[in-house]
């Protein structure tokens, strides 16, 4: 066992938490939407108008707060049209992105944003600049979110919806440096304030709107975009995305559940790695917008191993293990920190693709460890970020890899604090001082197993949340974390 002395300053606060830190991603791409969310109404699976039940009530109970939709590379081939009205009269095609599979249709906007209604979460709408035209973009923010006369939304009413929806969060277009049109910035600045200007606010509704921002490290890309949003002293983008995968090497990334000591620290010092290139994404914008307008919207993230065996390549079908739990907390404990400019994050992806919250078989559902972080970390959301300071370790020579990875805030009065031990087999006794928070009780859950470990359809709760031993005494927290653990520390 290592000890560890950490301080909690509920004083000093560092950021907002907005509640989009917590977001998910959903795209038309293996069984993420078709046998993951959407079944059909005809389905022996419970479901409300097609849409899964349970997994309607697994988002829920994370508190979801944001669902992006369609894609993703698929979003840049969606065209809005083919997927409303009649379902046997909508128009089939190919799924050209992922795996050249039959696309019906049947899952659209109607559905799409009936999901987020029963959910209880903001839709983000990715929309199609690739090879879409601005016309359509304009008419499909129309025919969502406005209650004037107009044949746009008169073609809503006529299928079946007479109040216009609320649409915050529209992304112009995804990915442009690459699927969604391998653009030079230049070119992309020049089409994303075309798209925005035409995209306009209907029936009260006030869109956030979000411009494709960097790949990873790609700092150009952010310098050029930031000298370009402005126009005439006023911001053209609420947000910037940005998209950064926890691959050490893309074409040695192994299973899921197959990985070494050597793997999983490696992995750990990329997921690390994320927390700079932060850093230096938000000195660029810093230094064009000293007064934080446009927000870091980390709107595609998490690990991307091997597809499991058996499974289709172009489905991205991955098992979820402590390995990815913790890779869950690091980045969620990174967001946290860097609150002050990070408004969302969206984890790729909800359903049976990637780093999955839950995965599906048939009507079995499965609540991955990603999953447990994301309900341990739920108290976060809308909390005001508070210094959090922990003495650390580093676990490997040459790599960046804390055993500690923390963060704390405040909310209603109640101080949580989020912690991983990231070891993978020494326990850590943590006594931390708290300033400027008069707890008087303290209650602890933690996720913990050995790495490899996974829920599966065998045993879907091998992994689940326990209660944790954590104490106050003249002040102090004392808690005491096991060997690869998650950990959420609720102070009241």
């Amino acid at each position: 066992m290592k000890k560890f002395s950490m301080l909690v300053n509920a004083n000093d606060i560092t950021g907002h938490i907005e509640r989009g830190i917590y977001g998910h991603f959903s795209e038309h791409l293996g069984r993420c939407i078709y046998q993951g969310i959407y079944v059909g109404e005809d389905s022996p699976i419970p479901n409300i108008h097609g849409i899964r039940s349970d997994v309607v009530e697994a988002f829920r109970q994370i508190k979801m707060p944001v669902l992006r939709w369609p894609g993703g590379c698929f979003a840049d081939e969606y065209h809005w049209r083919d997927g409303i009205g009649e379902k046997n009269s909508r128009t089939k095609v190919l799924n050209k992105s992922w795996g050249g599979v039959v696309e019906d249709n049947s899952f659209g906007t109607h559905e799409f944003m009936e999901l987020c209604e029963l959910v209880g979460c903001e839709p983000y709408i990715a929309g199609n600049v690739g090879s879409g035209t601005v016309r359509e973009l304009a008419e499909w923010v129309e025919y969502m979110t406005s209650d004037d006369l107009s044949p746009t939304a008169d073609l809503r009413r006529k299928n079946g919806r007479e109040k216009a929806w609320k649409l915050k969060y529209l992304g112009i277009g995804n990915e442009a440096w690459g699927c969604g049109g391998n653009m030079t910035p230049e070119f992309y600045a020049g089409q994303y304030k075309q798209y925005r200007t035409f995209c306009r606010n209907f029936s009260g509704n006030q869109l956030y709107c979000i411009a494709c921002g960097p790949s990873g490290a790609d700092y150009n890309w952010t310098d050029v975009m930031m000298q370009n949003l402005k126009v005439n002293g006023w911001w053209q983008a609420d947000g910037l995305s940005l998209h950064f995968y926890s691959v050490p090497e893309w074409n040695k990334k192994g299973l899921a559940t197959e990985f070494s000591e050597d793997d999983y620290y490696e992995l750990m010092n990329t997921v690390n790695y994320t927390d700079e290139l932060l850093a230096v994404n938000i000195g660029i914008m810093d230094r064009y917008d000293p007064e934080g307008k446009v927000g870091l919207i980390v709107d595609e993230w998490g690990t991307w191993y091997d597809v499991e065996p058996g499974t289709n390549p172009a489905f991205l079908y991955q098992q979820n293990t402590m390995r990815d739990a913790l890779v869950a907390a690091v980045s969620l404990n990174i967001f946290n920190r860097r609150s002050k400019r990070v408004k969302m994050a969206n984890l790729a992806q909800a359903v049976n693709v990637l780093q999955a919250l839950i995965l599906t078989d048939g009507e079995k559902l499965i609540k991955t460890p990603t999953f447990h972080v994301f309900d341990l970390f739920k108290e976060h959301q809308d909390g005001e970020c508070v210094y959090c300071h922990t003495q650390n370790e580093n676990l490997r020579e040459g790599k960046n890899v804390p055993m500690i990875s923390s963060s704390a805030s405040v909310r209603d009065g109640v101080l949580t604090v989020t912690i991983a031990n990231c070891s993978l087999d020494e326990s850590a006794e943590i006594e931390c001082d708290i300033c400027g928070f008069g707890a008087k009780s303290v209650s602890a859950r933690t996720l913990t197993g050995e790495v490899h470990a996974c829920n599966d359809f065998d045993a879907p709760e091998r992994l689940v949340t326990t209660e944790l031993e954590a104490k106050l005494e003249n002040g102090k927290l004392r808690v005491t974390l096991p060997a690869c653990s998650v950990s959420c520390i609720t102070l009241k």
